[in-house]
């Protein structure tokens, strides 16, 4: 009987799935491409901070500035150049490149795309290998690829296939040096503090499992990480060059308070515990996990008893360390607020960010399950599941599809209303015409919304939403809002115990920093310390709520601006 030959698949079959899931990665973002700057960015943590501030550091010459005296003239009087983000890097070259709104939508596109081909290389190489699974490789890698996360820290959470694939590849006997391009990359598109230094830890836990599984140490892949940390070292020069060898300023972030932030209590640290167990947090992946449980589930329901053992052991291993990731993220704010008198250190540390892995982590939940369902129609569903939970909780997606629906939340401003260029530019030609001053030659600070619209619209700020910034400077701004903060206990909580935010505050106003044209707001009392704010070097109040008796705040009107289109009505106010 002659042999049976089997003939070699298509490439264009083969490669047809991931096609599919790359135009739908690519329709994803056509409402972003259709509204253009009607668009919904995410604001909170995102707009209001991380957007600016790539964007500062190049319009200033400074991306890659980092002598001790650089400072950004824009922020906080001149905030020091190393306080900010690292200029080597794929993100701030989009920024240089071109205007923030398309830098923002394109770093997104491309961190969904090498999300959706990291996913896919690693589960066909070790989670669904088989040609009939291409195209449930493809859904899943579509999957993780739209999950509801914020991409200005580019490929942090998304890109972390590509670490393990890389890291799996490189244990190999005879593995490819080239396989060390993933680790080599990941520093350039990713961000140390929040993820990096997680991802080298959960690095090194893998390569420690496998070689006391396979008692033997996989030297290439340890030398893959070592390349990764090294490269981590050269990106982020001036944050260890700061900590290690010669501190430029001492942080703001000293002054944290975790015992002061954190409700007490046992129970709140059991609820913290569970949202980040069953959601996860909304910087890193926020979605329901439910679709891996449920895999989970009905794997151990339908495997036989003899493979069932194995399949429980792997499941059993994986969440427990989910879980207690989970416990150590929840309780962490109290644990903190026990022992950070003892160890002043690790306030400025948040160690909690393991969760930042724990998305990956579900996924291989989810992989590992889907190879023990024998139905196809379970596998496709469980899969489809996890899909429209992330597009659901896609809060930017979702909003950016009511704003093509015309059913636009009223609190949640296009991007182009957040703005308002022709509002601000408004003022600032105002401003010249009255005065004769460039904005470089003036300061101001915003009340009721973020300083990043005026540092976005070319204003010069005294206020910012900082992550790290002297802590000279937090004791200079607040004598300016002290008044305000002795009658807000928990705006004095929020300043003192805190104070990433470095905002004027509003008793009145609370935590509102997006205070709308519509309701308009009166401040009935404002106790500002304008001389505090003129020896600052301020001049001048942009704020969204009118004052009623603004000369008891050491202010006087000069202009009252609002335009159609525009989210803010902006009462302009000058120090006497």
């Amino acid at each position: 009987m002659p042999d049976v030959i089997e003939r070699p698949v298509p490439v264009r079959r083969r490669v047809l799935p991931l096609l599919w899931a790359v135009v739908a990665v690519l329709l994803f973002h056509a409402p972003y491409l259709w509204l253009g700057s009607a668009s919904y960015v995410t604001l909170d943590d995102n707009l209001d901070t991380e957007v600016v501030l790539p964007w500062l550091l190049t319009r200033s010459g400074t991306a890659l500035d980092y002598h001790a005296s650089t400072v950004v003239p824009a922020l906080m009087n001149g905030v020091p150049r190393n306080a900010l983000r690292p200029g080597l890097s794929l993100t701030v070259l989009l920024f240089n490149s071109f205007e923030p709104l398309t830098a923002y939508l394109l770093n997104q596109l491309l961190v969904r795309l090498v999300a959706l081909l990291g996913m896919y290389r690693l589960v066909r190489q070790y989670g669904l290998p088989k040609p009939a699974q291409r195209g449930l490789a493809a859904l899943l890698a579509l999957a993780w690829a739209i999950l509801p996360l914020y991409s200005m820290y580019g490929i942090s959470v998304l890109g972390q296939p590509w670490v393990l694939l890389a890291l799996l590849q490189l244990r190999r006997p005879g593995a490819s040096w080239l396989h060390l391009l993933p680790l080599v990359l990941f520093p350039l598109w990713s961000n140390l503090v929040l993820a990096g230094a997680f991802v080298l830890l959960g690095g090194a836990a893998v390569l420690g499992i496998d070689a006391v599984r396979s008692g033997r140490v996989a030297w290439r892949a340890v030398a893959g990480l070592a390349s990764m940390a090294l490269l981590y070292a050269v990106v982020e020069y001036p944050l260890l060059y700061s900590l290690l060898i010669e501190r430029q300023f001492v942080p703001h972030r000293v002054e944290f308070d975790y015992a002061r932030l954190t409700p007490g209590g046992v129970g709140a640290g059991i609820l913290a515990s569970a949202r980040y167990f069953l959601l996860g947090q909304y910087h890193a992946g926020l979605f329901l996990r439910a679709a891996p449980v449920l895999a989970a589930g009905l794997a151990v329901w339908v495997t036989p008893s003899p493979r069932r053992y194995p399949l429980v052991r792997e499941l059993s291993f994986l969440l427990v360390v989910l879980g207690l990731t989970a416990v150590f993220c929840g309780f962490y704010p109290q644990l903190m607020g026990a022992v950070q008198k003892q160890l002043p250190l690790l306030r400025t540390f948040n160690l909690s960010r393991f969760h930042f892995l724990t998305p990956l982590l579900w996924f291989v939940v989810l992989v590992l399950s889907l190879r023990h369902l024998p139905s196809a129609a379970a596998r496709w569903s469980v899969v489809g599941l996890q899909l429209l939970i992330g597009l659901a909780m896609n809060t930017e997606w979702v909003i950016n599809l009511r704003y093509l629906a015309g059913r636009a939340p009223a609190n949640e401003p296009s991007y182009a209303a957040y703005i308002a260029p022709a509002l601000f530019q408004r003022i600032q030609a105002d401003v010249k015409a009255r005065t004769g001053l460039e904005p470089a030659q003036y300061r101001v600070a915003s009340l009721g919304l973020p300083p990043a619209v005026a540092s976005l619209n070319g204003f010069y700020t005294l206020d910012a939403y900082l992550n790290n910034y002297p802590l000279t400077y937090k004791r200079q701004f607040r004598p300016l809002i002290a008044d305000e903060l002795a009658r807000s206990p928990t705006l004095a909580t929020y300043f003192d115990a805190w104070g990433n935010r470095c905002y004027l505050f509003s008793a009145e106003l609370g935590k509102n920093f997006r205070v709308g044209a519509v309701p308009m707001r009166i401040i009935r009392e404002w106790r500002f310390n304008a001389a505090a704010f003129r020896k600052l070097g301020g001049r001048y109040v942009l704020s969204a709520a009118r004052l009623a008796t603004p000369a008891r705040s050491g202010l006087r009107l000069a202009g009252d601006y609002a335009m159609a289109g525009a989210y803010w009505h902006i009462w302009v106010y000058e120090v006497q």
